[in-house]
């Protein structure tokens, strides 16, 4: 595993935010994406839109991960 997280930028809504995952997150999520064939900011922009307000974003992405593994 590779440790600390990694700061990463997306474009949300026009605007750019970033978000620091693991490799192995960003790794998962860019999988992901490409399996639902979508863009990465498109899929990010689903999760961020449905997220708990009370999570952050990076958070909210973890947990998406994690559910789409545990769903298969």
């Amino acid at each position: 595993m590779s440790g600390r997280p990694v700061k990463r930028s997306l474009t949300l809504k026009g605007h750019r935010t970033s978000v620091s995952l693991e490799d192995e997150f960003w790794q998962a999520f860019r999988t992901i994406a490409k399996e639902k064939n979508l863009p990465i900011n498109a899929l990010a922009a689903e999760i961020d839109v449905e997220r708990d307000p009370n999570i952050g974003l990076a958070s909210a992405i973890r947990i998406f991960i994690l559910n789409w593994y545990q769903s298969k």
